[in-house]
């Protein structure tokens, strides 16, 4: 049963994070990419303001359900569960290190701007964020498939 607890959680948290992804998938890069340097600044700006604090939250939690349920289900190292919240757990890992290494030294850059001075070629550091982001969204999103993998089929 603690199992199927720490699954149930582990998945709406997973699902939270992987919501980002997604929503980039569906709509917020073509946007990103169409819009002119002040909106894009302004954009970025409202969107770290609002998101960094709540996500950190939701990342951590993530984070931490994982290892857990990783723990958990070790009890049966060679089984199917196993490997896909193994997998799944790494899928964060390697979100919140392209994140670290990557995003964040980036959208500090981009908060120092403002509308009238930003650098001349500031669509090579959008391209380059959105590089990183893509690079998330294949961690998280490969992540959350195996997570749920694991969850239809791993539990018997």
């Amino acid at each position: 049963m603690i199992i199927k607890l720490l699954l149930f959680f582990n998945l709406l948290t997973y699902a939270v994070i992987v919501s980002q992804s997604f929503m980039y998938m569906i709509a917020l890069r073509n946007v990103q990419e169409r819009i002119e340097a002040p909106a894009y600044i302004e954009l970025r700006k409202l969107l770290d303001e609002n998101f960094m604090a709540k996500f950190k939250t939701v990342m951590y939690a993530g984070l931490l359900l994982s290892l857990v349920l990783v723990i958990f289900a070790a009890q049966q190292p060679i089984g199917f569960l196993f490997f896909s919240t193994l997998f799944a757990f790494f899928g964060l890992v390697i979100d919140a290190v392209i994140t670290v290494k990557g995003d964040m030294p980036l959208n500090t850059f981009i908060r120092s701007w403002t509308a009238d001075q930003h650098p001349a070629d500031w669509k090579i550091y959008r391209s380059k964020w959105l590089l990183y982001f893509s690079w998330r969204q294949v961690a998280n999103i490969s992540g959350f498939v195996c997570l749920l993998a694991g969850a239809v089929f791993g539990i018997s």
